[in-house]
């Protein structure tokens, strides 16, 4: 059992945005709480430096793309994944935190995986800048981050064996909250999903874009920044505040075609799709038909991960039995299974 929080790291004040950096990453490699040094993972970066690292990743993504969001630029993300005490090896809960920051960010971002042992339970601290490594793009974080990032996790908790959390409790605060909490979407949020509606009808200019806006009931106020009031708003959003693919200039872009995303609004699907799975591999039938210890070692992980997917899915659906597991078929599906399990020929249960 694991649980997961999400934290954005800025530049904050009194201290600049290497320092920023540094602090993060020199508390997570702290050698008191990693053995020494020896549960700390890296991914496209030397952990020795990675603070360096990201800082010129940075700066190149500013000599590249001339955007430089100042103060109000996320540095980077910090991960937490806490585990049950005593379930999990401190190895094992590294190799989980490195499995799960690469599925997380697709990997196309560099990152740092420590796991603290100094306390009752092991736990992670994932640390990956937010610059992609081609020094290109930021990472669009979607409103939904934490319950993906909750979702990777139980799934590869399943696959190692361990137990899977069904009713985290929320937590208090702004930033970072439990993973299931359920907010309404905020104003931002709300904006860039109008602004994704507005694009895909293809405006030929930023100024009919601006009109399609003023159509969906935004205020517009023009002038040095562009901002816009969205009804029951009380104080409007300069674009220049949004993040990634919403601010006026990447706005300007994707009208030109010179930028091409993904339609997000922030919310993001999930990756790890649980609802369609396949049979099971006889592992011991491909070997007498002469298949080898390679295709033996890629069918075990092949049937773990789908094993996985099915467990995941049925917590989320509320099935802890056969016959919970009926109730949810429909009468016509239901009366052939039962046909199927009496006469002795029901060997497998597909869920679509």
């Amino acid at each position: 059992m694991a649980t997961t929080r999400l934290f954005a790291l800025h530049i904050g004040k009194g201290r600049s945005a290497s320092t920023a950096i540094s602090d993060i990453i020199d508390y997570v490699e702290n050698p008191e709480k990693t053995d020494k040094g020896r549960l700390i993972t890296s991914y496209e970066c030397d952990s020795r430096i990675a603070d360096e690292q990201f800082m010129l990743a940075k700066r190149e993504y500013n000599y590249i793309t001339g955007r430089d969001q100042g103060r109000r630029d996320v540095l980077a993300y910090h991960i937490r994944q806490s585990f049950k005490p005593g379930e999990v090896s401190p190895e094992e809960a590294n190799e989980i935190g490195r499995q799960l920051a690469l599925s997380f960010t697709k990997g196309k971002h560099a990152f740092v995986v420590c796991t603290h042992i100094d306390k009752h339970h092991v736990h992670n601290h994932i640390i990956f800048n937010s610059t992609t490594l081609d020094c290109e793009r930021k990472f669009d974080d979607p409103y939904y981050s934490g319950k993906i990032i909750r979702r990777i996790s139980d799934l590869l908790c399943a696959e190692h064996g361990l137990s899977v959390i069904e009713n985290p409790k929320p937590s208090r605060g702004n930033y970072g909250t439990w993973l299931d909490e359920k907010r309404d979407p905020s104003f931002q949020q709300i904006l860039r999903q109008d602004i994704d509606a507005a694009l895909a009808q293809k405006p030929p200019s930023f100024d009919v874009f601006l009109t399609l806006m003023q159509a969906s009931g935004y205020k517009i106020k023009r002038g040095k920044h562009i901002k816009l009031t969205g009804p029951g708003q009380r104080r409007g959003t300069r674009l220049d505040t949004l993040r990634g693919d919403y601010t006026e200039q990447a706005i300007r872009e994707r009208i030109e075609g010179k930028r091409t995303v993904a339609s997000s609004g922030g919310s993001a699907p999930e990756p790890v799709p649980v609802t369609h799975f396949k049979l099971l591999v006889d592992i011991q039938a491909k070997l007498q038909e002469g298949k080898g210890a390679g295709y033996a070692r890629w069918a075990r992980s092949f049937n773990l991960h789908e094993a996985a997917k099915t467990l995941i899915f049925l917590q989320e659906q509320g099935i802890g039995s056969y016959d919970d597991l009926v109730k949810k078929l429909p009468a016509r599906q239901r009366t052939s299974t039962f046909a199927l399990q009496k006469s002795g020929r029901l060997k497998n249960v597909w869920m679509r």
